[in-house]
């Protein structure tokens, strides 16, 4: 893995106060106040349907997002999405397909198209040229073509690459898995050239520690990664604390593609103890007390700042799905808020994270990490309180 050598269509980074990252969908078009919020972040994803009951499908609700996000900051990068695998149809070009019915992946036994997600969606055949050509022209024609875009966010990466997902999820045999990861490997190579060449940013979902190597060789596709499920168990080797053992492997990876100048978009759930904290109470409240949920967002913030470095992104979400329902709550008690945390001062980082077993410690200018992801805890010590010790 090699770092990016031309970082002038990178997102904006300051070691200021926390880096931050959005990954974000609304049906309808953001409003004005939706639209100065997302603009402050340097680094924004939006997500499938975004725009589509307003403007007809998710590439003319995203385009028209991205313009009304790049009004108020030009120096926004915004990324469209696209999934490389499930045929989701929110899309004004999907219409084209049903004329391509040999397209798709078909169940081995029964010959019929693999559907997933409560049998919705179909699966793109990637080993077919053909589809190969129409999912890279739709995806980079939108990107290329469109100023306020800067660039594509790839999904669904890892259930191509992942050892099972296609043969026992989607009943595909192994030689035709085999066609369809080196189908996805042409793909993503010919779209990074393209991309490149137009100075737009490609990242993708895609590392993952159940992934052989955590998908580190699959990197030199991609401008960085988008990372989610960093601490749910995977194939780690030690049974007792398998946890821990799968967040120590995802964090080495991380670091690793951090360091050699890799973005990273990482997202971090407000998990299990946004329920401890009357979390529906907190999403009827405008004036939500997130004190409530301090030991996970210390927790999520301490975990990335171990992997920080200069291109790092941090995002601590409870969903992407900020629609509001019929009596006009809001999905997201996140959406519209800014913790008191994003804005401490942060400075840059005094050297690498140091470890010992499961505990890790870093130093920035202006506050002091301990995280003990066997725990799942980290000590904060900001700035402010220098007379405190790191427990």
């Amino acid at each position: 893995m090699s770092a990016a050598n031309d970082y002038d269509y990178y997102p904006e980074f300051s070691w200021d106060t926390l880096p931050l990252y959005i990954h974000i969908r609304k049906r309808i078009a953001f409003e004005d106040e939706d639209l100065e919020y997302l603009s402050k972040f340097p680094l924004i994803t939006l997500e499938k349907t975004t725009g589509m009951r307003t403007y007809g499908c998710t590439c003319a609700g995203s385009i028209k997002a991205a313009e009304q996000i790049k009004e108020r900051n030009p120096n926004a990068k915004v990324l469209y999405y696209r999934n490389c695998l499930i045929n989701y149809t929110f899309y004004s070009f999907d219409k084209e397909l049903d004329e391509h019915d040999d397209w798709f992946l078909k169940d081995k036994d029964t010959g019929e198209n693999i559907k997933v997600l409560a049998g919705d969606y179909k699966l793109y055949d990637l080993s077919q040229p053909e589809v190969q050509e129409w999912w890279i022209n739709k995806a980079t024609k939108v990107v290329c073509d469109n100023s306020s875009i800067d660039g594509l966010f790839v999904d669904a990466n890892i259930k191509v690459l992942d050892p099972v997902y296609l043969t026992r999820h989607a009943n595909v045999s192994e030689s035709k898995k085999t066609q369809v990861q080196n189908g996805w490997n042409e793909m993503m190579d010919t779209i990074q050239g393209i991309l490149k060449e137009h100075k737009k940013l490609h990242l993708a979902n895609i590392i993952r520690t159940r992934l052989g190597d955590s998908g580190i060789s699959s990197l030199n596709y991609f401008d960085g990664s988008y990372i989610e499920n960093i601490e749910l168990p995977g194939a780690a080797p030690t049974q007792g604390n398998r946890a821990a053992d799968n967040l120590e492997k995802g964090i080495a990876a991380v670091q690793q593609a951090a360091q050699s100048g890799k973005i990273i978009a990482m997202t971090l759930g407000l998990g299990e103890s946004a329920e401890e904290a009357d979390y529906d109470d907190m999403r009827n409240d405008a004036e939500a007390d997130f004190t409530k949920l301090k030991t996970r967002i210390d927790f999520s913030i301490g975990l990335f700042l171990i992997i920080a470095e200069k291109y790092s992104y941090l995002n601590m979400h409870d969903g992407y799905d900020v629609n509001v329902d019929r009596t006009g709550q809001c999905n997201s008690i996140m959406w519209l808020k800014r913790l008191p945390e994003y804005d401490q001062p942060l400075g840059k980082p005094l050297g690498p994270a140091e470890k010992e077993g499961y505990i890790y410690t870093r130093e920035f200018e202006h506050v002091r990490v301990k995280l003990d992801i066997k725990e799942q805890k980290a000590d904060l010590i900001w700035s402010g309180d220098k007379n405190e010790e790191l427990n």
